[in-house]
């Protein structure tokens, strides 16, 4: 079924001693805004927690093929799409970048029809097997923390090494020296924004988008690592249009979310020393809050 409304949508999530993206510029550093402290989170990393909950979910099996997965070879799948649609012989170019314009977009539509995540977050599929290029329906924001983190270093200590190499110049003491990132704590808070538009063209649907608030709720419970520490979703506030054109600007529905410090905390290490205000009152005509987490 198609999508025939507008959605703007706030992620509230939180870290406890972890990790929740690490910058490897920076040594893997937690991410931060230099100027403000604040801790980020990329979109990309959100992305990959919803591909991982997907394939999951659904075993990677037609129509919920994960197009962007660890090792995956991207052209592989695009040779697929060509088969797929009865066009293998356009392989076969010695062209270095195959197919023509009425090609591409069936593979195009092969591509959106098999994979979740390409007709969710779109894709750009025009290298070397041309599937062309997809506009995503749904786009997220980096995610930003409420307040600013302090990013700890940890020394560890492991009681072996890699090679004997390694074990002769320690004369068999064997141990490697490591670090490790956290955040002691952090709330996170992210954007996101679905069109309907967008949808109708990928062949995004509800099924889909029902798949999506799936995902954003629960997908941190089987991303479970010792360098993320304890990760949650606390929130996900949807506001939901009648139309598909939208019924008030994202930015004023985004500001009815208002995540802050409880009076006398200075120091937050818990989801508990935050309160979470929500303003439903004036709501745009139009316009509808569903509370899938909070």
């Amino acid at each position: 079924m198609n999508l025939e409304n507008r959605y703007d949508f706030v992620l509230l999530f939180d870290v406890k001693d972890g990790n929740p993206n690490g910058d490897p510029d920076a040594g893997n550093l937690p991410r931060v805004d230099a100027e403000t402290g604040c801790g980020l989170v990329t979109d990309v990393s959100i992305k990959r927690k919803v591909r991982n909950f997907v394939g999951l979910v659904n075993g990677e099996q037609p129509p919920y093929e994960i197009y962007i997965k660890e090792k995956a070879v991207l052209n592989l799948q695009h040779e697929r799409a060509y088969v797929g649609i009865g066009a293998e012989e356009e392989l076969k170019s010695d062209k270095k970048r195959k197919g023509k314009g009425e090609t591409v977009e069936k593979a195009r539509q092969w591509m959106c029809q098999n994979f979740y995540d390409v007709r969710t977050f779109g894709a750009v599929m025009s290298t070397g097997v041309n599937c062309g290029q997809v506009r995503g329906p749904v786009q997220l924001t980096f995610s930003r923390s409420v307040d600013p983190i302090v990013a700890s270093e940890h020394s560890i200590t492991r009681m072996a090494v890699a090679t004997e190499a390694e074990a002769d110049k320690q004369d068999g003491d064997n141990r490697t020296m490591g670090r490790k990132h956290t955040v002691p704590y952090g709330l996170y808070v992210a954007h996101g924004f679905i069109s309907a538009h967008l949808a109708n063209q990928t062949g995004f649907s509800e099924t889909d988008l029902e798949l999506l608030w799936q995902s954003l709720a629960n997908m941190f419970e089987h991303d479970r690592s010792a360098a993320r520490g304890e990760m949650a979703t606390r929130g996900l506030y949807v506001f939901k249009h009648d139309s598909k054109l939208g019924n008030a600007p994202a930015h004023s529905l985004f500001e009815r979310i208002d995540p802050s410090l409880k009076d006398g905390v200075t120091v937050p290490r818990a989801f508990k020393d935050y309160q979470i205000d929500i303003d439903e009152t004036d709501m745009p005509n139009g316009v509808t809050l569903n509370k899938i987490v909070g």
